[in-house]
């Protein structure tokens, strides 16, 4: 364990002025064009067209109370909690697939009904993932550094949740903790011959996932090429690849968009990215990804900061969420463009989506609350260093 003294609060909550205005602009975006895309869809549905938008809003003012909550929480308190959340983690996972209690949608069991609001288990273990993973490699990391079953052994739990996740079926997901997973584990000094190894055998088994199920296969043979058959395999990407193209440099306007219009589904949720697209232009996407892109950049220097305040747990937290935010939309925005298979993944901070919005505004909290804790260690310790250098001249 550290040295180091952690606070266990913090006297004056300090934010990162850089990472409010990131956050606040994405969801805000993400906002409006879950609007835009969603007000037809509202009277087809339920016969209003506010009913996605004030949802949406919902999610969002909830996301925020459940932030605050994460964001008043000391990260030693997470770091005890670790263990048991991931447990209840895989314990949820159960739940759904038990009959009767799972929500069914286009033909998967991936939610929970709360209180009437529909969460996807999926990213509750997610978010339970990374701080299980951040106190293991804590707790380990030598043993991560010598050994491969100190690698190995965190990914049997590991393991069993990818299973779980597959049996709904969620391909998209269970790839995703296990980047999470190895992603940390390699921040905190795996070898890379072994790295590359436990890498290789995840990559061969996916393989072996897509081949011998006919619909993962069929997706990705249509990605190659959507328009062989463009009104039946090839039919989200044809449709969101029509929308980059119409959007050209400044979009044909806000609310303007033909696609969102019953063409292209999923428009409000795993497909926002390509009406943004149609609507904005490039400099839309552009704008966006250049966001996502600061996030991330804050992310890591969080990350960094936390480690030369010798906080590991706090910086192995922050890469595993940065990791997580940087794969998943990295995903969302190449299924969008073409550039990877259709996967059912939401654009961090942007789709429509109670769970998943919840949890990222959770996730976003708890880098908020990194950064808080370390701007005060370091505000604590500087006065000590100094005193010691002025001693050392004296």
């Amino acid at each position: 364990m550290n040295s180091r003294v952690k606070p266990s609060r913090v006297g004056r909550f300090h934010f990162d002025p850089i990472l409010l205005v990131v956050c606040t602009s994405l969801l805000l975006i993400g906002y409006v064009m879950v609007a835009s895309s969603s007000l037809h869809l509202g009277v087809k549905m339920t016969g209003n067209s506010l009913y996605y938008p004030v949802r949406q809003l919902m999610h969002i003012g909830l996301g925020l109370f459940l932030g605050t909550c994460v964001a008043l929480t000391p990260i030693r308190t997470w770091e005890k909690a670790g263990p048991w959340l991931f447990i209840a983690g895989l314990l949820l996972l159960v739940i759904v697939l038990v009959p009767g209690f799972g929500v069914k949608v286009n033909g998967s069991i991936r939610w929970l009904s709360i209180f009437g609001l529909r969460i996807q288990i999926s990213e509750v273990v997610k978010f339970f993932a990374v701080i299980y993973m951040a106190g293991y490699v804590t707790r380990h990391q030598q043993s991560i550094r010598q050994s491969a079953f100190g690698l190995i052994k965190p990914l049997i739990l590991f393991s069993v949740a990818s299973l779980l996740l597959l049996m709904e079926p969620d391909f998209g997901s269970a790839v995703v903790i296990l980047i999470i997973a190895m992603g940390i584990m390699f921040l905190a000094g795996a070898r890379l011959s072994q790295f590359i190894m436990l890498l290789s055998l995840v990559a061969v088994l996916s393989m072996l996932l897509v081949y011998f199920e006919p619909y993962r296969l069929k997706r990705v043979t249509s990605f190659m090429n959507p328009w062989a058959d463009p009104k039946d395999t090839g039919y989200q990407l044809v449709h969101a690849l029509i929308s980059f193209g119409r959007g050209e440099w400044s979009g044909v306007g806000l609310g303007s968009g033909i696609q969102k219009l019953f063409y292209l589904p999923e428009a409000h949720t795993d497909f926002l990215f390509s009406v943004i697209a149609e609507e904005l232009g490039l400099l839309g996407v552009i704008t966006v990804i250049g966001l996502f892109t600061l996030l991330l950049w804050r992310t890591f220097a969080i990350a960094v900061a936390a480690e030369k305040a010798e906080d590991r747990f706090s910086a192995f937290i922050v890469y595993g969420l940065g990791i997580w935010f940087g794969f998943q939309s990295f995903v969302n925005m190449g299924v969008n463009m073409g550039i990877l298979p259709t996967k059912g993944l939401t654009l961090p901070l942007m789709s429509y989506g109670g769970g998943s919005m919840m949890i990222m505004c959770c996730a976003v909290a708890l880098l908020f609350r990194v950064h808080s804790e370390v701007t005060e260690i370091n505000a604590n310790t500087m006065p000590a260093q100094r005193m010691v250098i002025r001693s050392r001249h004296a």
